[in-house]
């Protein structure tokens, strides 16, 4: 029989059981893959938003926007089915997280974004399957606000939604700086020197993220103020509204190789992946 001394043990050694679920083999393989894919989509969406910066694009910098690119390639529709899987896998590892996580609060954001990437699973599934593709972060904004803003009450809920962005978008930011992403990571298998760069990346990605949906809250606030749901924003319009500010194409390209980055950073999470860091 386990006695309590051994189980207290265990717990020290970071064998906890609650956590065992999404630390199985295979719910990090599933991890591992949709890291991959969230890392491919970002990489794209950093390239379009760097197009836009200097070459006034007008592909959408957002996620829908890399699945056109994505589709556009000669093995476009296979790609959309591997990366449809990649965000089922991240959608089932972080339900598994919220189901069996310690922690409120972690189990919570686990939940939300197992429902995120889910909504994203399905959308790429349906593109792939040639239903049509996911709609613009930007019709999706102006299209909630505006749902949102004709019933009572609407207002100040999408008010508390662009500030928590704008909350989400600073906690990011601090995050990226303070290196807490470096928990996810087995950084003991990482050379010092590999280390440094996968911190660098982390940084970068963290604050170009933290930006842009720091951005998009500020606009989703401005549009429930003056009741005008066109003025909310999604991804693409938020990194274009950066793109009309004072050196705007300099500061847009900055934040896209900050997505890149990230979407370099997101890769480098799959290969030094570690679940219980979580």
């Amino acid at each position: 029989m386990t006695t309590s001394a051994a189980r207290r043990a265990r717990n020290r050694a970071g064998h906890r059981p609650a956590r065992q679920p999404a630390g199985s083999p295979a719910l990090r393989g599933l991890a591992r893959a949709g890291l991959v894919a969230r890392g491919v989509v970002y990489l794209l969406i950093g390239w379009l938003a760097a197009r836009i910066a200097f070459g006034n694009s007008r592909q959408q910098a957002d996620s829908t926007g890399a699945l056109h690119a994505v589709a556009g390639t000669p093995l476009g529709n296979v790609l959309l089915w591997l990366l449809a899987a990649g965000f089922a896998g991240l959608a089932v590892w972080r339900l598994a997280e919220a189901a069996a996580g310690s922690g409120t609060g972690r189990r919570l954001q686990a939940l939300g974004l197992g429902v995120l990437y889910a909504v994203v699973a399905y959308g790429t599934l349906k593109y792939a399957l040639g239903l049509g593709a996911p709609q613009s972060s930007n019709k999706q904004a102006v299209d909630l606000t505006a749902t949102a803003m004709q019933h009572a009450g609407g207002k100040p809920v999408v008010i508390i939604i662009g500030f928590a962005l704008i909350a989400g978008g600073l906690y990011l930011i601090w995050s990226a700086v303070q290196h807490t992403f470096l928990r996810s990571l087995d950084t003991r298998r990482m050379t010092a020197r590999t280390r440094k760069a996968v911190e660098w990346l982390g940084i970068a990605g963290g604050v170009a993220r933290g930006v842009v949906f720091g951005t998009a809250g500020i606009f989703l606030v401005i549009a429930a103020v003056r009741s005008q749901p066109g003025q909310a924003k999604g991804v693409d319009s938020a990194l274009r509204a950066l793109a009309a500010t004072p050196f705007g194409p300099w500061v847009l390209m900055l934040v896209a190789i900050g997505l890149i980055m990230f979407g370099a950073y997101s890769c480098c999470e799959a290969r030094w992946f570690r679940a219980t860091g979580r």
